[in-house]
């Protein structure tokens, strides 16, 4: 079975144009997936490997069905996905006669509205590393985290865009980021000028000449040696709740949930979903779509407020 996972996965990356990221999460279920099989006898071939034509619906199910025990159903469902992928690839290419995972059941998945700040609270996080700053806090990260915060809100840019981001990508006075995102599909992201003002002032006083990644952490990294190394994801993550808790906000957001603040606040303002969704990269127009939702709970919060004959007597109708 590994030979067919390597085929498909060379195919998410030549034809599919599929990100490293998004390979790399096919790989890790499609291997989940193979392990659960080496234990199920009726799905093994000749000298105990797992036989592709042997895999049938139960198998599928059997699977989804131990995962349930450790997995949340949002990650049961993308892992559920990654096999109906896989199967139709390999139908596609003649590989397999059906897809046993076509028919199985999904399990279904809560849609929660994403965790988005109010103007205030998101100037509240933004401003936390600058607080620490006047409260004489020497640690030399503190420049880089404001700008990371201010390049999220400013832009809108997804945390794995910002950690790609290189010194070379970067027009500080054209108020410019040439971003890559999803599919290796460059854009250019836009950066106002409190986004502009701290970024200047990091690559001035913290970070060393020259090109390689724009933010940086400690020495060491990949490649070793005194390579400056590049920040992850899950860094900047850690930045974020540390300045939340900094911040008194009570809430939980996240790197992403800046992206989302950034959409909603420019959607508030009235500009069109098109221009937003040009803005965040999206390659459809009805992901962008998925922000006025917030936009409307928001209204909908305002109006049960304000209006006196919003809510029933019971809630304390006032006539």
């Amino acid at each position: 079975m590994f030979g067919q996972v390597d085929l498909f996965i060379d195919y998410l990356a030549v034809e599919r144009n599929s990100s490293p990221n998004t390979r790399l999460g096919y790989a890790r279920d499609l291997s989940q997936f193979y392990a659960f099989l080496k234990s199920e006898p009726r799905c093994l071939g000749p000298g105990g490997e797992v036989d592709i034509e042997r895999i049938d619906e139960p198998a599928v199910s059997g699977f989804i069905y131990a995962l349930f025990r450790s997995n949340k159903k949002i990650t049961i469902a993308r892992k559920l996905s990654s096999i109906r992928s896989f199967f139709r690839f390999l139908v596609k290419k003649g590989l397999a006669k059906a897809n046993p995972a076509e028919c199985v059941s999904a399990p279904r998945v809560e849609r929660f509205l994403p965790t988005v700040l109010t103007v205030e609270e998101a100037k509240s996080l933004i401003e936390a590393p600058g607080s620490a700053l006047e409260g004489r806090d020497e640690s030399p990260s503190i420049l880089r985290d404001l700008a990371i915060l201010e390049v999220l809100y400013s832009s809108g840019i997804r945390v794995s865009e910002l950690t790609g981001l290189d010194a070379g990508s970067v027009d500080i006075e054209a108020g410019t980021i040439r971003v890559l995102g999803k599919g290796n599909k460059e854009r250019i992201a836009y950066l106002g000028d409190h986004a502009k003002e701290s970024l200047r002032l990091y690559m001035d006083r913290e970070r060393p000449s020259g090109g390689g990644p724009l933010f940086i952490g400690g020495k060491g990294g990949q490649g070793g040696g005194n390579k400056q190394r590049r920040l992850t994801p899950r860094t900047v993550q850690r930045l974020v709740k540390k300045y939340t808790a900094t911040s008194g906000i009570n809430k939980t957001p996240t790197p992403h949930s800046l992206r989302h603040t950034f959409a909603t606040h420019l959607l508030d303002a009235g500009v069109d979903l098109r221009s937003i969704q040009e803005l965040l990269g999206h390659s459809k127009l009805s992901t962008t779509q998925r922000y006025t939702k917030v936009g409307v709970k928001a209204m909908m919060e305002a109006y049960d407020a304000a209006h006196p004959r919003a809510r029933s007597k019971k809630q304390g109708e006032s006539f």
